[in-house]
C-alpha cells in the first residue's frame, strides 16, 4: 500500500450546534457541502475548531461519520483522535478507523507535563494498537507543551503510517526545525495561516487553518498561487489570509468568531458549545468588518 500524501488546504472543520448545545447534523452536512464545493482538499473534523474536548464519545463517531457520509470519497477526511490518556486516544482512533477515515489527527496528550520518553511511548503504543495512518499534532497553545522536532522526527523514521505533522506552535524557527529534519518523509503542514505560505516556501505540504473554514476558496488561491510560482500574488492573498487570522484567531474566541463569520455568509454554523459563548455585539461588528474588508479586496 503506498504512503498517504496529503497536501493542500485542510478545514479543520466546526461543529455546529443548536443554541440548546445539542450536535446539529443537519447544520454540519450543509457547511461540509460549503467546504467541498469551494475546491479545499481535506476536511479534519473533531479537531480544535471542532470543539472535540466538549465532544462525548457518541459524538465525535457522529460528527466524523457525517463528514465521512457527506464527503462521499470526495476529499481526504482527517479526524481529529487525540485525548489525555493514550487509552482513550486509542479507542476514539480506533472509532475513527471503523467508519473510514483517510487519517487521524492526534494530539500530544495534555493536562499533564509528560517527558519526551513518555510522549513517544504514547504515540508507539497508538501506532502498535490502530491501522489508520497518523498525523501528529502539535498545538502548545493548547496542551501547554511544544512537541520537539526530534520527537516528529524520530517518530516519522520509526513508522510509515506516521504520514504528516500539523504544528501550531507558530513560532517560524520550529516549523523551520521540523522541515530540516523530516525533509519529503512526511507532509508538514502548517496549523498557523500567517505562517501558511512561510511553511510552503520552507518545502511543507499544506495548511490545516481555522480561517479555512470562513475563508476556503482564498486560502485555495494562495495554496494554488504558490504552487504554480506565482509568488508576488501568493504574497498578496498571504496578507489577507493573516489579517482575517487576526481577527478570527488572535483577537476573539476562535470558536465564536469562526461561526459568526460563517453564519453572516449565510452558512449555518450555529453557536459554540458552553462555556464558550457567542460573540458580543462589537465582536461581531468586528467580523462583520473584516467580512466587508476582504469582500471589497476580492
Amino acid at each position: 500500500m503506498s504512503r498517504l500524501i496529503l497536501q493542500g488546504i485542510f478545514v479543520p472543520n466546526v461543529t455546529p450546534f443548536t443554541r440548546e448545545g445539542k450536535l446539529d447534523v443537519k447544520a454540519l452536512r450543509a457547511c461540509v457541502r460549503f467546504w467541498v464545493e469551494n475546491g479545499v482538499s481535506g476536511l479534519v473534523p473533531c479537531g480544535s475548531n471542532g470543539e472535540a474536548p466538549y465532544l462525548s464519545r457518541h459524538e465525535r463517531r457522529k460528527v466524523i461519520e457525517t463528514v465521512v457520509d457527506e464527503v462521499n470519497g470526495r476529499i481526504p477526511v482527517v479526524a481529529g483522535t487525540g485525548s489525555m490518556s493514550t487509552e482513550e486516544t486509542i479507542v476514539f482512533t480506533e472509532d475513527a478507523e471503523d467508519l473510514g477515515v483517510d487519517a487521524a489527527l492526534v494530539v500530544t496528550p495534555f493536562y499533564y507535563k509528560l517527558t519526551n520518553r513518555e510522549i513517544l511511548e504514547h504515540y508507539r503504543t497508538i501506532l502498535e494498537s490502530v491501522d489508520v495512518p497518523l498525523v501528529v499534532y502539535n498545538v502548545p497553545k493548547f496542551t501547554g507543551v511544544s512537541l520537539e522536532p526530534a520527537i516528529i522526527h524520530q517518530l516519522a523514521c520509526e513508522s510509515e503510517r506516521v504520514v504528516g505533522v500539523k504544528d501550531s506552535s507558530g513560532n517560524i524557527a520550529t516549523m523551520t526545525e521540523i522541515t530540516r529534519l523530516v525533509d519529503d518523509r512526511i507532509s508538514v503542514l502548517a496549523g498557523a495561516a500567517d505562517l501558511a505560505l512561510p511553511t510552503f516556501l520552507l518545502g511543507g505540504k499544506g495548511a490545516v487553518i481555522a480561517v479555512a473554514n470562513v475563508f476556503p476558496a482564498l486560502c485555495m488561491r494562495l495554496y494554488e498561487a504558490f504552487r504554480k510560482g506565482k509568488r508576488e500574488e501568493a504574497s498578496r492573498l498571504q496578507e489577507r489570509i493573516t489579517l482575517a487570522n487576526d481577527v478570527l484567531v488572535r483577537k476573539h474566541n476562535q470558536l465564536a468568531a469562526i461561526k459568526e463569520a460563517l453564519r453572516l455568509q449565510g452558512i449555518p454554523a450555529g453557536y459554540p458549545r458552553k462555556p464558550a459563548m457567542a460573540l458580543e455585539s462589537k465582536g461581531k461588528m468586528v467580523v462583520q468588518e473584516l467580512l466587508k474588508t476582504l469582500s471589497d479586496s476580492a
